[in-house]
């Protein structure tokens, strides 16, 4: 029942004072409300960023050739090649063509992963290339080519509008293509379904190709990147043959990368790590050039791990204002024993024990932390999705923060107010009677 009664007295002296209380909540409100509003954004962010790398493929892992450092050459050749070879990420040469994954190396490792293996997807890139506008020959349209395989479109859940996708079978190399929607407007200026069959000119490196539209397909936008660009400079994916992609390169047969899209089911970071050493199998007798393979999965982990720790090193820095707050806090307490140091007197001579005095002040301190808390709260969550919405992504608040921070500001509250409640609970009743 005193605990009840000590909260009612809290209240009713923060009423008392509403000028000087709002006063004091500031620190803590101010603090409270900076640590939610930047765990708000930050954890925005973070979502936004792991939703958009979810959708290029989280499960997707990339295999590609990868150049020795010189100091693996002087390893024990009795140890694991794949595990302990030293890659270097800047290599400066190119492999030759009897270094580069074949297709027999591909036609194996499908085999032997079979029930593991969703897809496996080659690309080839040829560049990018601009196309003149049918309604305006001052304006151009670009585009970036890309020779693909038959899987393609499955294994990036392209959703086809007119036509049909790359069939290297059929094609072989042909000059056909598949261009978005959004190109077709902008280039043609034309719907989709009358673009099928149309004849486009694209230039690449300064040199001109006929290709004929045999598919047209729709167009998501990123929307991390939407702020950034408007509609007419969206630069779209224009997809080719793979021999007609390495007619136009010159490119040998081989592949120095592929991405293997495993079931659902499968482990994807154990398969990476299973894939990579397979690879690497073929390349033990190699000087300088092994396999690695890697994940968005394992990237994305990497990059949300770093995002999150900057997130809570600032959300640190903006705490320290809270501690700034439980000074004021203090400071407040100890001008409010000195006005009150006749009532706590009253209050001792009348049996009030040492304890109640102390429990009295820290509930006081407590009920000003725990308000200025809530506000800054409110502040905080309301801020945190305004900035979200501004830069483009999704407000998530974030629970754990809220609670935290709701913890916090108590915590503030015990810790700064004991000192003022220990003072009053000390007072001598004869002398505090005697106060004026």
């Amino acid at each position: 029942m005193a605990f009840f009664e000590n909260i009612q007295l809290a209240v009713e002296s923060l009423f008392m004072n509403k000028m000087r209380s709002i006063l004091t909540m500031l620190g803590i409100i101010i603090g409270v409300g900076s640590v939610i509003a930047i765990n708000t954004v930050g954890t925005s962010l973070t979502n936004s960023v792991s939703s958009s790398m979810s959708s290029l493929g989280a499960n997707s892992i990339t295999v590609s050739l990868t150049q020795k450092s010189e100091s693996s050459e002087d390893e024990d050749s009795t140890e694991d090649s794949g595990s302990d070879v030293k890659l270097s990420m800047f290599a400066s040469s190119t492999p030759d063509d009897s270094d580069l994954i074949t297709d027999e190396m591909l036609a194996e490792y499908s085999a032997a992963f079979s029930d593991s293996i969703a897809y496996i997807v080659l690309t080839r890139s040829v560049g990018s290339g601009t196309v003149i506008n049918a309604d305006d020959s001052s304006e151009t349209t670009a585009a970036t080519v890309t020779g693909v395989d038959d899987d393609y479109a499955d294994s990036q859940e392209i959703t086809m509008l007119s036509g049909r996708f790359i069939d290297n079978d059929r094609d072989l190399q042909r000059r056909v293509c598949v261009v978005s929607d959004v190109f077709v407007e902008d280039a043609l200026g034309i719907s989709a379904t009358d673009a099928v069959g149309q004849k486009i000119t694209i230039t690449i490196s300064d040199s001109p190709y006929i290709f004929y539209i045999e598919g047209v397909y729709e167009y998501e936008e990123d929307t991390s990147s939407s702020l950034l660009s408007s509609s007419s400079d969206t630069v779209t994916d224009m997809y080719i043959p793979l021999e007609t992609a390495r007619a136009l390169t010159g490119d040998s047969a081989g592949w120095q990368s592929f991405t293997v899209i495993p079931n659902y089911s499968v482990d994807t970071t154990a398969f990476m790590n299973t894939t990579g050493d397979y690879f690497a199998s073929y390349y033990t007798q190699n000087d300088t050039w092994t396999c690695e393979a890697s994940s968005i999965e394992s990237m994305l982990e990497t990059l949300t791990s770093m995002l999150n720790t900057i997130q809570y090193a600032i959300a640190a820095i903006a705490a320290i204002s809270l501690l700034v707050g439980g000074i004021g806090v203090m400071n407040i307490m100890l001008v409010s024993i000195t006005e009150r140091t006749k009532e706590i007197g009253t209050r001792k001579a009348l049996g009030a024990t040492n304890g109640s005095i102390r429990l009295q002040f820290i509930t006081e301190s407590v009920v000003i932390c725990l308000i200025g808390g809530l506000i800054g709260i409110v502040i905080g969550v309301v801020l945190g999705a305004v900035i979200s919405n501004l830069i483009g992504f999704s407000a998530s608040p974030s629970v754990a923060a809220i609670i935290l921070s709701t913890g916090f500001s108590m915590l503030v509250g015990v810790i700064f107010g004991y000192t003022p409640a220990n003072k009053a609970a000390k007072l001598d009743p004869i002398e505090a009677l005697r106060y004026e």
